[in-house]
């Protein structure tokens, strides 16, 4: 009987644990890149055809939420001219595009091609204010 109670009450522990661990309050507040990631250099950074490829790519997948002066369309959706946004590494910039942060609302792009998503990258820094 004391084994069944105290198995009862590990198994309770745990999921009690498991269902801290992904409340809302676990989430981080502040988005940040992995220093790795936002270290990383943009390998297309000089290429005459970035910007332009970039935009295309932005037209096609981030208007509806960040408009198309960037400057956010939807409530929650960054402004990308923003000094927060353009004071990011290049790296940071391409490690959000990637991954996203569904909580917030941004989805992952990571299907996207890595060159589009170094080229959108290299457009956004056209936003500037």
């Amino acid at each position: 009987m004391a084994f069944r109670v105290l198995s009862c009450a590990l198994i309770l522990v745990g999921l009690l644990w498991m269902a801290a661990a992904q409340s809302p309050l676990a989430v981080s507040t502040k988005w940040e890149a992995p220093p790795d990631a936002a270290a990383k250099p943009n390998p297309e950074a000089q290429n005459p055809e970035a910007q332009a490829n970039g935009r295309r790519s932005f037209m096609r997948l981030c208007i509806n939420c960040h408009g198309e002066d960037g400057k956010g369309e939807r409530p929650g959706a960054a402004n990308l001219r923003s000094a927060d946004v353009q004071n990011q590494s290049d790296g940071a910039l391409f490690w959000k595009i990637t991954n996203g942060n569904t909580t917030n609302g941004m989805p992952s792009f990571a299907a996207v091609p890595e060159t589009n998503r170094w080229d959108m990258v290299t457009f956004l820094r056209t936003l500037k204010q």
